[in-house]
């Protein structure tokens, strides 16, 4: 799998979900988990500009955020970009969790995991809400026939 599309780190989602609440727990407040998840965002693999177009944009999200999906071998690669340092953030923190994984992992993964983390209640209304847009988005496509 070549770049835009970010290959998954750990073996599982659920493991790729424990491992982000423990780096986030190395913190002791929001600020610093900010910068961290600024961070992750800065080594999203390049996004292409050719895919930051409305094809690729993610309703509901208050930035501009574009999600670009690859079915490989079974499992749904992801790529993304937003125009907001703390989104992109986000954006990498969802596809660590999401990208690499087959249709039926996406699907088992519920997106509650955000909440548990603490980090949808961290975030403003608007930034919290474009989250779960983004979340809703991985689903739906794992959830469109192949």
């Amino acid at each position: 799998m070549d770049a835009p599309f970010l290959l998954p780190a750990e073996a599982t989602a659920a493991e790729a979900v424990e491992a982000i609440g423990d780096e986030l727990a190395l913190f002791d407040d929001w600020m610093e988990r900010y910068q961290f998840i600024i961070e992750m965002g800065r080594k999203l693999p390049a996004f292409p500009q050719a895919w930051c177009n409305d094809a690729h944009r993610v309703p509901g999200c208050q930035s501009q955020v574009w999600l670009e999906a690859k079915e490989e071998a079974g499992r749904l690669y992801f790529a993304g970009l937003s125009d907001a340092a703390i989104v992109s953030g986000l954006v990498a923190l969802l596809l660590r969790v999401y990208s690499g994984r087959s249709r039926e992992e996406i699907l088992e993964t519920d997106p509650k995991f955000l909440r548990d983390l603490g980090l949808v209640q961290a975030l403003s209304t608007n930034r919290g809400n474009g989250v779960e847009a983004m979340a809703r988005a991985i689903r739906s496509a794992a959830a469109q026939t192949a």
